[in-house]
């Protein structure tokens, strides 16, 4: 069966994620290359894996993360969609069974805010992974800029960390900011991420919970309308 190991060391994703990134910088976004794809690969494992989820949906889940923004090697605009065509041509050339490629494909292409749904538990997984990650790192190394508030609010956060308590059926996002950015900027980029986090979390059976500098800050009533 095909590994997270394997998919790493496939030349074609390797060249896609690089474009990924060089494409992004050029838009003047924040990081997505090595380091993103990593992130959420380990974070959408993290999730699955502490839920109890078999040891293969876990890789699958690694997996989906890893790949999941290989669509904006092409372009930003429904990158999530362009990118589960790549990754079905790439697994299916690497031999992985034709279910398998249907849910790896069906996470990456659903984890976009604008148009992404929660269709399985690696899709969920993957877009609470995908948009916890706002960290300081992901400012490109001599590209700071004050006026651009992505910028400001990413390198506001100092540490970031995803916590799975099955037990209480939790899911918390806990996040450390200094006044480099606000509470309200944060609002103002992550609002729509948060709500599709909040459904995500649903579809796996728990709940969300968003803390910044160790207040909550999500509605905990609107999960349940």
């Amino acid at each position: 069966m095909i590994t997270l190991k394997e998919v790493k060391a496939n030349p074609m994703v390797k060249s896609l994620i690089k474009a990924t990134d060089r494409c992004l910088d050029v838009m003047n976004y924040t990081e997505h290359g090595e380091r993103h794809a990593t992130y959420v690969s380990r974070i959408t494992g993290k999730i699955l894996k502490e839920l109890g989820y078999d040891e293969r949906t876990v890789e699958l889940g690694l997996i989906a993360g890893y790949l999941h923004d290989i669509g904006n090697s092409i372009n930003r605009k429904f990158h999530g969609i362009t990118g589960a065509n790549l990754a079905f041509n790439i697994l299916r050339e690497m031999g992985m069974n034709e279910e398998e490629i249907a849910v790896v494909i069906g996470a990456i292409g659903n984890h976009e805010e604008e148009i992404g749904v929660p269709v399985n538990p690696i899709s969920a997984a993957l877009i609470i992974a995908d948009k916890s990650d706002a960290h300081k790192t992901r400012v490109h190394k001599g590209k700071f800029d004050q006026n651009d508030i992505h910028d400001r609010v990413n390198y506001a956060i100092k540490k970031n960390i995803i916590e799975v308590d099955n037990e209480n059926k939790i899911i918390l996002s806990k996040i450390y900011m200094d006044n480099m950015s606000s509470v309200m900027e944060y609002f103002e980029i992550y609002l729509s991420r948060i709500i599709i986090s909040e459904k995500a979390a649903k579809f796996l059976g728990t709940s969300f919970r968003l803390y910044i500098n160790d207040v909550l800050i999500n509605n905990l009533t609107r999960e349940n309308n």
